[in-house]
């Protein structure tokens, strides 16, 4: 149960003083794993030093990513399900990325001893309900518990290419079509607004105006803390001949710019394709969507529409042929060092 803060409260399974410091690692594993999906790849689940998985491909795809308190995510901000929700959506998306279905993941908590319980459930709820709702068949098959001073979240996530080839970065071909399955500029929008509404004079996260900004722009607010990534369009698009692939992460322009230097390509965005904001579309990071090559004539699969296309000028990113920057999201100079 959360407030309308999207705190999480105790419930009568959960005393309102039971923290972790309280309960040993596998009291925690007891209340966590009954949460949890099951893998239907899992051979193995949780109960041994590994999990084991089928890979009827005879290959797997492999993907980590960490969310950390402060660079990654405001506590004020987000509830313990939205975090296990964006921990699992961010994972997927990248297996997505390389024309994969997501099949199992692996997750590591690392908090602090006085972190309630109730905060550890409500993220493995949001675990469960993204994999559910994404990517069926997904679930966790282990993981770690450990403590520090900040709330941090790794997450590995296996995928299946089933018979198919993976798509890589490097695949576009001059001509090839850009196309996007996914919302530009939306998470962008919603971090910004976090941080001009969401803060209290002194510019510190606050939970109730949080709550209320929720409420008065829930789609940006929640583009940005539980993303909901197009993750079955990525076997749809290795399925349609997708000639190149990548999740979108850290910005249109950045992301793109990694693609074309791969491929050793240009790409070159249609602006009237990218909406109103140009520049929060190719500049705003955290999107999680699926940029996508294909030859020229293809039939784009459900989801994607088009925004540009592949040029023979190496590592260019154009906009109606006009010369463009490469910005977007960097964790190592977009972060303030607050966790708060």
């Amino acid at each position: 149960m959360t407030n309308a803060a999207g705190a999480m409260l105790p419930t009568s399974e959960t005393p309102a003083r039971e923290t972790l410091a309280d309960l040993s690692e596998g009291e925690v594993l007891a209340r966590i794993f009954p949460r949890l999906p099951g893998a239907a790849a899992q051979l193995l689940g949780p109960g041994d030093d590994a999990a084991v998985l089928s890979a009827p491909d005879g290959r797997y795809v492999v993907t980590t990513d960490m969310m950390i308190q402060g660079p990654d995510f405001r506590l004020a901000w987000s509830s313990p399900h939205d975090l296990g929700w964006k921990a699992a959506a961010t994972n997927l998306s990248d297996v997505a990325a390389m024309g994969a279905r997501p099949t199992a993941l692996v997750v590591a908590i690392a908090a602090p001893p006085s972190t309630p319980i109730g905060v550890i459930e409500g993220i493995a709820d949001g675990l469960r309900d993204c994999c559910e709702a994404l990517a069926p068949g997904c679930g966790v098959v282990g993981g770690d518990l450990s403590a520090s001073d900040a709330l941090t979240l790794a997450v590995t996530a296996f995928g299946d290419l089933e018979g198919r080839g993976p798509v890589l970065r490097s695949g576009a071909r001059p001509g090839d079509v850009v196309a996007l399955a996914g919302r530009l500029g939306e998470a962008a929008q919603g971090l910004e607004l976090l941080f001009r509404l969401a803060v209290d004079a002194d510019g510190v996260p606050d939970a109730e105006l949080a709550a209320a900004l929720r409420a008065q722009h829930p789609e940006e607010v929640a583009a940005q803390l539980a993303p909901v990534p197009p993750i079955d369009r990525g076997p749809a698009a290795a399925l349609a001949g997708a000639t190149a692939m990548l999740d979108v992460s850290d910005g249109l322009a950045i992301d793109a710019g990694r693609l074309a230097r791969a491929s050793g390509v240009g790409i070159d965005f249609d602006r009237a394709a990218l909406g109103e904001n140009v520049e929060r579309a190719l500049g705003g990071g955290e999107d999680h969507g699926l940029l996508a090559t294909f030859p020229a004539g293809t039939d784009l699969p459900d989801g994607f529409r088009a925004l540009g296309t592949v040029t023979d000028a190496a590592g260019t990113i154009l906009l109606d042929g006009r010369p463009h920057g490469q910005g977007g999201w960097d964790p190592y100079r977009g972060w303030d060092g607050s966790v708060r």
